[in-house]
């Protein structure tokens, strides 16, 4: 295999608080919500859509238009049925002046003025045909209104889609950008959670939000432009609500926004621990620690509960109040909406038309402070996700890249030197010459360095002096693809993906032919077992590999290590997961791999070595010795000592 999977690499890990699937939960903090500039950059990214963002407005525009249009027109039928009631029981012939000075002139001034503001035909009743042309056309406002109001939300929809879907694909693209060092450091639930979870989040916030803000905000001005038309003082009385409105939301929002940041940076982590303990769920099993991990998730989903409880109830709470701000505004047009029409200021269809306007005034204000729960939420996870688009990168490929002249395999380390941590000294000062064709065994305790040597080699990390060259040409002048592109690795942990076998063999060459497969089968003794599953090669692995044995697994990915060819090859405790006979038979497949090329094994079971042409012992980050396994014995050094701890050395009695 080359390139994929060596990115599963497992560096000697530097102190971070990782536990494993019994360790406590040491997640960084999430960082104080930083509200509206989050906010900003999280508009920001419609921004590729700004037409089709003016059409939503336009559409909205329209909609709300005809929406505001309607209570007019039904005050006005209001009006006509009144009016049409009252000439009914007026005198006919009579004149509306004439009645009007009878009526001063009996001394009923507040009766005078009532009629003198209506327009009667004393004797004549409801005028039906103009009350009926009046309701179709209100009924068509209505049905346009809604039309253009589907409309908006179908093209708003698209809208927001595809800026989830490039947002997306900006995570994608920027998590393959991310050095190895990034994915050390956050648990894979959490990085899984920021990239599911919070963006769908996102999306559904966007969605909504951005039409209720839209259709809101146009509907509070349409019906204020309406309601100064009907009557001055009224509309003053019913802007009493936005100070109020205003004043309530920021008080309640205040306090939700810290509790929906909490609620996400908590979903990361019970993501990320449901995560690591269904993958080492055999050994809780077999530890008996069921109990303590079931007592771990209680206490971060009871976490979550509390924090989830306290957004949702505390940014529930806007509606209620808005809805409470919202009648005592209603009460108080409806007395001096009542006196208006007692004195002839106003038609009683005018205060109709009045009242459904400051319905639909309060309504929108308190869709737009309930579209704060929406919008902190989203926000919320917003900032999650910029926090992983703003982490460090690794370091960019250098242009003009530099490629070696002759693929031979030659490696040479020159006064390397690597720590993880700076106060914590690793590598230093390390050289080594890899001639092509040679095999290298690197051995030595756990955290010597040996797998940080590999991740050095393919670039997973940057050296921080000297530098290592492959045919001449230093590897950080090399582009990662090309470097990796002559490096094959295969792994103590083996990763299959979900696909056929022959797919998971030829991952490393997708070109490969299906005779070149089969070769490469033959080669690794995968053909033995391939046989004996139900569709040979084209039988279906899950993702986990499941259907195969844990040593058919390794074997997988030594075959795909084997078809793609590089001229370095790279195997990390290879054999580990292979029974001893089996073991044998890949030992010698791996001569025939290894011919013409620079490999590099590490391995703790001495035995799979001894053939190597140079053995390089490392203990805290230095060659200690190196030499042929003959020699390294004859020496009685740090080899022999660890020879003798494997074959030699009586058991001790602890």
């Amino acid at each position: 295999m080359s390139t994929t999977e060596s990115a599963r690499a497992t560096p000697a890990r530097p102190p971070m608080g990782r536990g494993g699937p019994f360790g406590g939960m040491n997640v960084p903090a999430e960082k104080a919500m930083d509200f509206w500039p989050s906010a900003r950059r999280l508009l920001g990214t419609l921004r590729p859509d700004r037409l089709w963002l003016a059409l939503v407005l336009f559409l909205a525009v329209a909609s709300v238009t005809f929406s505001v249009i309607g209570p007019r027109l039904l005050g006005e039928g209001t009006n006509l049925i009144f009016a049409g009631f009252i000439s009914k029981g007026l005198p006919a012939g009579a004149t509306q002046s004439a009645l009007v000075s009878q009526l001063r002139a009996a001394g009923e001034d507040a009766k005078a003025d009532m009629l003198s503001a209506m327009t009667l035909t004393p004797g004549v009743g409801i005028d039906f045909v103009a009350l009926s042309t009046l309701l179709l056309w209100a009924m068509a406002l209505y049905v346009l209104s809604s039309v253009f109001a589907w409309v908006q939300a179908y093209v708003l929809n698209g809208v927001v889609q595809r800026t989830v879907y490039r947002l997306r694909e900006e995570i994608e693209a920027k998590v393959n950008r991310l050095p190895l060092r990034y994915f050390d450091r956050i648990q894979r639930g959490e990085l899984l959670s920021r990239v599911t979870n919070d963006v769908d989040n996102i999306s559904q916030s966007l969605q909504q939000s951005i039409s209720q803000a839209v259709t809101s905000l146009l509907t509070v001005i349409g019906v204020i432009v309406m309601m100064f038309i009907l009557s001055p003082v009224l509309a003053l009385l019913a802007l009493v609500t936005v100070p109020l409105t205003l004043v309530t939301t920021v008080l309640i929002a205040r306090r939700s926004q810290k509790l929906f940041a909490q609620q996400w940076k908590n979903t990361g982590e019970l993501n990320g621990q449901i995560e690591e303990t269904f993958t080492g769920h055999a050994l809780v099993k077999v530890f008996g620690r069921q109990r303590e991990v079931e007592q771990r998730f209680g206490a971060k989903n009871e976490e979550l509960y509390e924090a989830s409880f306290g957004a949702q109830f505390v940014s529930g709470l806007i509606m209620p109040a808005m809805t409470f701000i919202g009648n005592l505004v209603y009460v108080g047009i409806a007395v001096v909406g009542g006196l208006q029409v007692a004195s002839g200021a106003m038609q009683l269809g005018d205060v109709q038309a009045f009242i459904q306007y400051s319905r639909q005034f309060t309504q929108p204000l308190a869709q737009l402070g309930s579209m704060a729960n929406l919008l902190q939420s989203g926000v919320a996870s917003a900032e999650r996700v910029f926090e992983l688009l703003d982490a460090e990168e690794q370091s960019p490929d250098p242009e003009p890249a530099k490629v070696p002249d002759a693929t031979r395999g030659r490696l040479v380390f020159e006064q390397v030197s690597f720590r993880y941590l700076p106060d914590k000294p690793l590598i230093d000062d390390l050289g080594l010459v890899a001639e092509p064709g040679q095999t290298i065994a690197i051995v030595g305790p756990t955290g010597a360095g040996k797998t940080t040597l590999v991740n050095l080699m393919m670039r997973f990390y940057e050296l921080d002096a000297g530098r290592i060259t492959l045919d001449g040409v230093d590897i950080a002048a090399m582009t990662r693809h090309e470097l990796r592109s002559r490096m094959g690795m295969v792994l103590q942990d083996t990763w299959l993906f979900g696909g056929t076998v022959r797919e998971n063999i030829a991952y490393g060459r997708p070109d490969a032919t299906d005779e070149e497969i089969r070769e490469a089968a033959r080669a690794t003794y995968v053909d033995r077992f391939v046989h004996s599953l139900p569709e040979g090669y084209d039988t279906v692995l899950d993702d986990e590999g499941g259907n195969v044995s844990a040593g058919e697994k390794q074997l997988l990915t030594i075959a795909r290590a084997f078809l793609a060819r590089p001229s370095v090859l790279i195997l990390d405790e290879a054999t580990s997961s292979v029974d001893t006979r089996t073991e044998v038979l890949v030992q010698k497949a791996m001569s025939a791999l290894r011919a013409d090329r620079t490999s590099f094994v590490i391995a703790h079971r001495l035995s799979t070595i001894r053939d190597a042409d140079l053995i390089l012992v490392m203990e805290a980050g230095r060659i200690v010795e190196q030499g042929s396994h003959t020699a390294l014995l004859a020496a009685d050094g740090a080899y022999r000592a660890l020879y003798n701890a494997q074959f030699a050395a009586p058991v001790a009695e602890v």
